[in-house]
Parts: structure tokens; C-alpha cells; sequence
């Protein structure tokens, strides 16, 4: 294999994409693997955090396109993960909310992220682990405002 040229291995925008890229892969293989998606474990981490939600409350708080959601929240209510009930504040919108099944399914789905991680970052001890995350949730804080 070829190494980049120096001028790209010292720079970090760089360096996050390539190592965004292997995250991404390695996230995909496991989600593949297990029958799921991306997606619908950042759906169900919000509504565990945040309790029932509103379609465009998942969207904005997970950054998923608000028709992706709806697609989301149609395969995980298939699957019997969240159920959809008529908003008593508001009854033109739906609250989403977790059920038991879709918290076991969550707890799975957290297992496999967590290994992804440990694969992703195998190359650091835990405390540079934690100092890289904590840098790039500084960053990421940052330009998001």
C-alpha cells in the first residue's frame, strides 16, 4: 500500500476523514451483520434518552433527513421496537416512543457499537481513548454551535 504524502498524514482534516472512513465501514459490516442499520440505532438511543418524541424531535436531535425517519420509524415499528400514539398536546403528530422489545434491541445494538469502538480504536490505551473522543466532541461542539 502507498502512504499519503506527508502533507496529508499532518493535517487533521484529513486524518478525521480516513479515520471517519474506516469507523463508517466498520459500523456498516456490524450493522449488516446483525440485521440492522445506522439509523435505527440513533432512533432508538434518542427516544431512550429523551423519551417519547416527535418525528421532527428525532430528526433534528439525531440529524437524520426527516423522511428518513419516517422510513425508520416504519421498520422499527414493524419490528415492534417503538409504537407511534397520537400526541395529547397536539393530536396532527405522532409521539414515538421505545418498547420493551426495542430497549433489548437497543442494548444489542450498544454491544455492537461498543465493539466497533474497541476495533476502531485498538491502536489506544483507554485513557487516550477517552482524551480523543473528548478532542473531537470539543470540535464537533464547537461548529455546531
Amino acid at each position: 500500500m502507498t502512504t499519503a504524502p506527508l502533507r496529508l498524514r499532518t493535517k487533521a482534516s484529513w486524518l478525521v476523514n480516513q479515520a471517519a472512513t474506516v469507523a463508517h465501514r466498520l459500523a456498516m459490516d456490524e450493522f449488516v451483520k446483525s440485521g440492522s442499520r445506522r439509523y435505527h440505532y440513533g432512533i432508538l438511543a434518542a427516544i431512550d434518552e429523551n423519551g417519547p418524541s416527535s418525528q421532527a424531535t428525532l430528526s433534528r436531535c439525531t440529524g437524520i433527513d426527516r423522511s428518513d425517519v419516517v422510513a425508520v420509524i416504519n421498520e422499527l415499528a414493524a419490528a415492534g421496537h417503538v409504537d407511534r400514539s397520537p400526541d395529547p398536546a397536539d393530536a396532527r403528530r405522532n409521539l414515538i416512543s421505545l418498547t420493551e422489545p426495542g430497549a433489548q434491541r437497543l442494548d444489542q445494538l450498544e454491544d455492537l457499537v461498543r465493539d466497533t469502538q474497541d476495533t476502531l480504536l485498538a491502536p489506544l490505551d483507554p485513557a487516550e481513548r477517552e482524551q480523543l473522543t473528548r478532542l473531537l466532541a470539543r470540535v464537533v461542539e464547537h461548529h455546531n454551535g
